[in-house]
């Protein structure tokens, strides 16, 4: 792997300044009303390293939806909680379908093809409802953990506007329930998993709180052991696969990192034994992916010569 640069945050001011106007070949979320009011035109880059170096250019003080980003704390909590048998209610495979398919989920008997996938979110949100006390609190309480910050909260608009616009997501978990596969009431899974959804966090924030999946599960920062080396593995192995939605193939082909995107605008990935990089910029292209975020981070992983393969 290529050493980085002492002038890193040169090289992210550079990044920023060549995404100016970019933003326009894309078009912010508005299935979701509490996002369509982002302004397009903010953006930001922060990269956070296993050694503690933490830069970023642009907007990177601005928090956002953190959205399917969430997905992944989500999941090492799930992991942490059921081990081995959570897989024998989710899988792990790409899904080749849209990321809120009704009809693959269908058609496997109400098991998600992975915990990236809405369906898959949900599943792993039941498990957190049927196994804290408060699942919500949490969450939240995990995310602060991680980010070593109290400030991080819940949007309460982009939680009601997933309230009122969740309906196909409760489709999804309906129709599990209905092959024995959600253990915990409908409307509960639901609001806790439109609640991970709604987290705001800044590219910084975002950057360091995932740093122990870059460092074989060990938070750098504290030596904490947040998850196995083996979970570690598993996680970057499927955020590889399917991380990115219906473009993950080509992200894997032409950045070669472990990555989740989210509708909010952010994107996330993981350098093994490096650190991370936190995208974000709202507009997203056809995929739900961030054009500009996915600039960032492709820009930045390809003049390093980042590739995990």
């Amino acid at each position: 792997m290529t050493s980085i640069p002492k002038n890193l945050a040169k090289t992210l001011d550079k990044l920023i300044a060549s995404q100016q106007g970019l933003y326009r070949e894309g078009k912010v979320a508005d299935y979701i009303p509490a996002l369509a009011t982002v302004s397009p035109e903010l953006m930001a880059i922060s990269v956070a390293t296993l050694d503690g170096k933490l830069v970023g250019a642009g907007d990177i003080q601005a928090p956002f939806s953190i959205q399917s980003i969430s997905k992944v704390f989500g999941l090492v909590m799930a992991m942490n909680r059921l081990g081995d048998s959570l897989w024998q209610r989710v899988r792990m495979e790409p899904s080749g379908q849209p990321f809120n398919s009704i009809i693959q989920l269908e058609w496997e008997k109400g098991i998600p093809r992975n915990p990236v996938i809405n369906a898959g979110a949900l599943l792993v949100a039941d498990v957190l409802a049927s196994h804290y006390s408060s699942s919500k609190l949490a969450f939240l309480s995990f995310m602060r953990h991680l980010a070593n910050d109290e400030n991080i909260y819940i949007d309460q608009n982009v939680y009601q506007s997933e309230l009122i616009h969740g309906n196909r997501n409760a489709a999804l978990t309906y129709l599990m329930k209905s092959f024995g596969n959600i253990e915990a009431e409908v409307p509960e899974v639901l609001s806790h998993y439109f609640t991970q959804c709604s987290i705001s966090m800044n590219c910084h924030q975002l950057a360091q709180s995932l740093l122990f999946l870059a460092n074989k599960g060990v938070d750098p920062r504290t030596n904490e052991q947040i998850c196995t080396r083996q979970d570690s593995h598993r996680i970057n192995a499927i955020l590889s696969t399917s991380g990115m939605y219906d473009q993950s193939g080509e992200f894997a082909f032409s950045v070669g990192l472990p990555a989740k995107s989210g509708v909010g605008g952010g994107i996330i990935a993981i350098i093994p034994n490096y650190g991370v990089i936190c995208s974000w910029s709202p507009p997203l292209n056809k995929f739900g992916n961030s054009v500009v975020g996915m600039n960032l981070i492709s820009g930045f992983a390809n003049e390093l010569g980042l590739s995990i393969y």
